[in-house]
């Protein structure tokens, strides 16, 4: 069972990015726990990247990322599902790692229950491939954010095996560093989306449940009516 002190995820993201691939992430609820052996990141560097959402300071919706690291930072996005990343650096940094994708090893049945939500038919394949689809394998919402990060837990949920009112949150490095590659970050659009100055997604290579590479699309502004 981990017990590092938070200040292990205090570094520089681009460091803490490779630290954290093959390493479990669980989020346990009333529900259960579900756990994620992380297999791609990508890192976001505050005031010194224009993809990172603090990249013009604090907000509300970013104040997390200023905290000091070993903390969840949710948000959600295009209106359509939630996005889990944890907090890295000191305080005030504006810091983050955005978890892309992990294979569930605990916790399948359930899930496999929350990405069903709203589905005509299961899903196939992999359950956290993609950040939504990690967040709702989590069962992660906006009411996680700012969550920090405890010891491990069991399938119950709690180290003991208890379940829990609240959700816990916990992650253990793999014993071993894993290899990876690099390249550039998938979605973001600017200066941001630079493949030679920001190669800053991480994966192990060979795992199914990493995501492909998509550039992103510049956003079509519909022109108004001619009178």
């Amino acid at each position: 069972m981990p017990t590092f002190d938070p200040a292990w995820f205090e570094r520089d993201p681009l460091e803490l990015a490779p630290l954290l691939l093959g390493g479990v992430l669980t989020r346990a609820d009333a529900s259960g726990a579900v756990a994620l052996r992380l297999t791609e990141v990508e890192a976001y560097r505050g005031n010194d990247d224009p993809g990172a959402h603090s990249f013009r300071g604090k907000t509300a919706r970013n104040a997390t990322m200023f905290g000091p690291g070993g903390h969840v930072y949710c948000y959600f996005t295009y209106g359509m599902h939630h996005a889990v990343n944890i907090v890295a650096g000191p305080e005030g940094s504006g810091w983050g790692v955005l978890i892309r994708a992990g294979e569930v090893v605990d916790g399948h049945a359930l899930a496999l229950e929350r990405r069903s939500t709203r589905r005509a038919a299961p899903p196939t394949g992999e359950l956290a491939r993609g950040p939504g689809n990690v967040a709702q394998s989590l069962g992660a919402t906006l009411a996680d954010d700012g969550a920090a990060f405890a010891c491990s837990v069991g399938r119950g949920g709690r180290a003991d095996g208890a379940p829990v009112s609240r959700p816990v949150w916990s992650f253990e490095p793999s014993p071993e560093r894993a290899a990876h590659h690099t390249g550039p970050r998938v979605g973001v659009s600017g200066p941001g989306g630079d493949a030679s100055a920001y190669p800053w997604r991480f994966w192990i290579p060979g795992e199914p449940s990493v995501s492909a590479y998509r550039p992103a699309t510049p956003r079509k502004r519909t022109a108004p009516p001619t009178p």
